[in-house]
């Protein structure tokens, strides 16, 4: 294993503390359990908060969205590990302001157990109202007819941009987890994988895969895809994730979509560029209009050899609000 660390068991700990100390007006710790990343600026009385929470390795999911327009607090667990319920409490505490928080997460079984016994938690011991959406929105991880049983992946970057636009702007609970769970439903992502990240409490490949060799629809800690075989080209492998990504939510002409082209870590842009030609040649000549599409390094896993493709259909409120100011050092607008 090379990795630049210290003591792989303080690796989250000494992450957190380097990414408050680089950007001090975006982030603070909260609490006491030193696992909670929550807004720099004072919290605005009145405003719904929006807490996330999973584990580490995912930079900038989850804790780099924590910013004005976004989210406003998030529990942090080891890498790959969810947050514990104790790190879950502090994270809704630090995002209430008095109108209630929403808990915005992925659908992984640690997280959603800890998260509902922490809001069991707030609920009864600060009286918080919370309310949960949750994002379960790779296509490669279960059938449409269960659709409920799918893993949560970059689909949540453009439901932390929409409910955090719409809580900046007043929007009590009820309505901004309404349009949380509406673009959780909008948006679809799959994955594809070429080579293995290091856990660094672990010491070694998360799976193993020859050099000539790729996974499509393989999830972000390293769940297995729907298919492993030879290397295809750029293009190649661009077209089949279109293809499933439309056959199972389909666009036509006259709609509205962002497009997200996401590194797994280690893809570097010029890679996703070449990605991007296909995606932006399938919607155009399906007659879709592109809105604010992101190419870049959103949702990684360590540092993964892979890409993942997310589409998210707009409505005109939620195409007005991805496009609303946020701030935060991994995205603004």
């Amino acid at each position: 294993m090379k990795k630049l660390l210290n003591d792989p068991h303080a690796y989250v700990e000494e992450m957190l503390a380097g990414l408050v100390a680089a950007h001090p007006d975006v982030y603070r710790l909260h609490g006491e359990t030193g696992r909670v990343i929550a807004r720099a600026d004072p919290k605005r009385p009145g405003k719904v908060g929006i807490v996330s929470g999973g584990g580490s390795g995912h930079l900038p999911v989850f804790t780099g969205y924590v910013g004005t327009g976004l989210i406003d607090a998030c529990a942090i667990g080891d890498v790959f590990a969810s947050p514990s319920v104790e790190q879950m409490v502090d994270a809704i505490r630090a995002a209430d302001a008095g109108a209630g928080v929403l808990r915005l997460y992925g659908n992984y079984g640690g997280d959603v157990m800890n998260f509902d016994m922490a809001g069991d938690l707030v609920e009864i011991e600060d009286d918080i109202a919370a309310t949960t959406v949750l994002l379960a929105d790779d296509v490669a991880s279960a059938p449409p007819g269960e659709a409920e049983k799918r893993r949560g992946v970059a689909g949540m970057v453009y439901a932390f941009k929409i409910a955090g636009a719409k809580a900046e702007e007043g929007g009590d609970l009820e309505t901004v987890t309404a349009l949380a769970q509406r673009t959780a439903d909008a948006c679809r992502s799959i994955g594809a994988a070429l080579g293995p990240c290091t856990v660094p409490q672990a010491g070694k490949p998360t799976f193993e895969i020859e050099d000539d060799e790729m996974e499509m629809g393989m999830g972000i800690h390293g769940e297995p895809g729907v298919w492993r075989g030879r290397l295809r080209s750029a293009d190649e492998v661009a077209s089949e994730m279109m293809d499933k990504l439309l056959e199972d939510m389909p666009l036509g002409r006259g709609e509205r979509a962002s497009v997200l082209v996401n590194s797994l870590g280690a893809t570097p842009l010029e890679e996703l560029y070449i990605l991007y030609r296909v995606v932006s040649k399938r919607l155009m000549e399906a007659g879709v209009e592109i809105v604010m599409p992101l190419v870049g390094r959103y949702a990684t896993s360590m540092e993964m050899t892979g890409v993942s493709f997310t589409l998210c259909k707009l409505d005109d409120e939620m195409e007005r609000l991805l496009k609303a100011p946020c701030n935060c050092a991994f995205w603004r607008v």
